[in-house]
Parts: structure tokens; sequence; C-alpha cells
């Protein structure tokens, strides 16, 4: 399995903010969102191939932490993730995938599934990376059918990236989703777009007061104010 980080840090978004956490970072994705912070395992992987006992040897370098996280890049492209995931399911870990929900979960065994679905304000720059990436990407991004299996089949939380109140009006396809699935509002995060403290400040008041009018949770990126954009933190 090609791997790009394996750290000890805390959880810095969604439910278990602030969870010492080890993460195991997978390269490698089938997206190219605009806005992605892990360049070096989205749109340039980086890294080395882990055989499975290697990965599981450093994870226990970290005996306090009873917490994994499986990321990426997108893990569930991860050649051998679901001998990972049951691996670590048999020491006793809490799983959590974060995963943007385009590819079928397929059984993996996972505590929290931390879902990204991508809007269209993530669609690459053409010119950066050319037209047949942007014709992948928006071919790739809704998988309603995986997006499905996850929502019915494990403990989830859904975080939306939003970059400005134009954003917001993308989020129809949002609504649709809690009509269909009757998901509560409590399960649907928006996440400032950014990795400065700068660049999340400067979105932070308009978006509490869309999430206060709307019923929707803030979503903070907590290890960007304690650490800023750093990697393997």
């Amino acid at each position: 399995m090609r791997i790009a980080d394996i750290f000890y840090s805390i959880q810095g978004e969604g439910e278990l903010t602030g969870i010492p956490s080890v993460f195991i970072r997978t390269s490698g994705c089938n997206l190219r969102c605009r806005w992605c912070d892990t360049p070096y395992a989205s749109w340039n992987p980086e890294g080395d191939d882990w055989a499975l006992e290697a990965i599981l040897a450093e994870v226990k370098k970290y005996p306090e932490a009873i917490h994994v996280v499986l990321t990426g890049g997108e893990p569930l492209i991860a050649k051998g993730i679901h001998d990972l995931a049951k691996e670590l399911k048999h020491l006793g870990y809490h799983i959590t995938i974060e995963t943007a929900g385009t590819v079928d979960p397929d059984g993996i065994l996972c505590d929290l599934a931390s879902l990204s679905p991508k809007l269209n304000n993530s669609t690459p720059d053409p010119e950066q990376f050319g037209e047949a990436w942007v014709a992948r990407h928006e071919n790739t991004r809704a998988n309603p059918q995986a997006f499905d299996d996850w929502i019915k089949n494990y403990n989830y939380q859904i975080k939306y990236v939003v970059s400005s109140l134009e954003d917001c009006k993308l989020l129809d396809a949002m609504y649709q989703l809690i009509y269909q699935h009757s998901i509560p509002k409590s399960k649907i995060m928006l996440m400032p777009e950014g990795v400065t403290k700068e660049e999340l400040n400067g979105r932070k008041n308009w978006l509490i007061a869309f999430c206060k009018e709307n019923g929707y949770r803030y979503c903070n990126r907590l290890h960007i104010d304690l650490f800023g954009n750093t990697r393997a933190t």
C-alpha cells in the first residue's frame, strides 16, 4: 500500500475533534479538487509502498492511541485497505475513514465514516489539470449508489467545504440528500475552505451565520489553528 504519512496527532475536524489519533494517509486519489490541501497525496502522489505488517508496527508505536484515522487522498482506492481495516479492528482500534464517498465501502470495517461529498466548487482548473481531468472529476465526484451504501450501513458524519456564500447556493445537492435519506441536520457540517488562520477567520463569520439561520453544524479546522498548514500534524 502506498503511504504518504503515518503520524500521531489530534483529530482537527468533525465529531471527534480533539481526540488523539494515529493518522494513516494513503497516497492516490480519484479526484482533483481545486482546493485540495494534501496535493502530495492527490495531485502528485508521494510516498513509499508499505507492507501491512509494517503499517501495524508503526501504529503500535503510539500505545496511548485507541483511534486510527484512514485518510488520503482517497483511502478507499488504496490496495489492501480492507485488510488493513480488518487488522486494526482486530487489535481493538476505533477506525475513522475520511472519504469523498465516491467508492463503495464493500463491507469495510469502520466505526465512523467521515464523508466529504464534493460540490461543483471543487472542479479543478482546466489550465492546471487539463480538460480530461476536469471531465473525469465531474463524472466521479458523485456516486449516489456508494453514498447510499455508506449512509445505510455505517455511523457517519458529512462535511462540506465552503469557500463563499455563493457556494451555499450550490447546496441543492445537500438538501436533496437530506430529504432522500432523512439525514439529521446535526450530521451536516459546513467547513470553511482555507489552509491558514487568516483564510478560516475570513470565512467563519458569514458561515456561522448561515449555519445558525439554516440549522447546520459549523465545523472548525482545529489543526490549522494549532499547527498551520503543516504536513503530518
